[in-house]
């Protein structure tokens, strides 16, 4: 069984920065791909990032362009969130996930394994 676990959330002030981790445990894969999605009260679920685990290519939500950094470990099998510049409407829960043969990252029916999440807040 798969286990998916995020860390690194916490209270971050406006114009900061915060990195969360995501390390993955359980049955081996080479061939999946890895994503961060993101959900405020009473909104929906939002892509973040996606990094492919075998090349590392990744894809970015256009509101984390140029601020958010995905990045990979594969000797410690962990995701990383790099998050710059962090604005109040970041503020949310950030759930890793992660998925075999996903050809579309943005959505968040294409993963199979989901962490509990951590919360980001980021006070203006």
């Amino acid at each position: 069984q798969v286990q998916v676990v995020e860390s690194g959330g916490g209270l971050v002030q406006a114009g900061g920065s915060r990195r969360l981790s995501c390390s993955v445990s359980g049955r081996p894969f080479s061939l999946h791909t890895r994503a961060w999605f993101r959900q405020a009260p009473g909104k929906e679920r939002d892509f973040v990032a996606a990094i492919r685990w075998n090349d590392g290519t990744s894809t970015y939500a256009n509101s984390v362009k140029g601020r958010f950094t995905v990045s990979r470990d594969t000797s410690k099998n962990t995701m990383y969130l790099q998050m710059n510049n962090l604005r109040p409407e970041d503020t949310a829960k950030y759930y890793c996930a992660v998925g075999l043969e996903v050809r579309r990252p943005q959505l968040h029916y294409a993963y199979d394994d989901w962490g509990r999440g951590t919360q980001v807040t980021v006070s203006s």
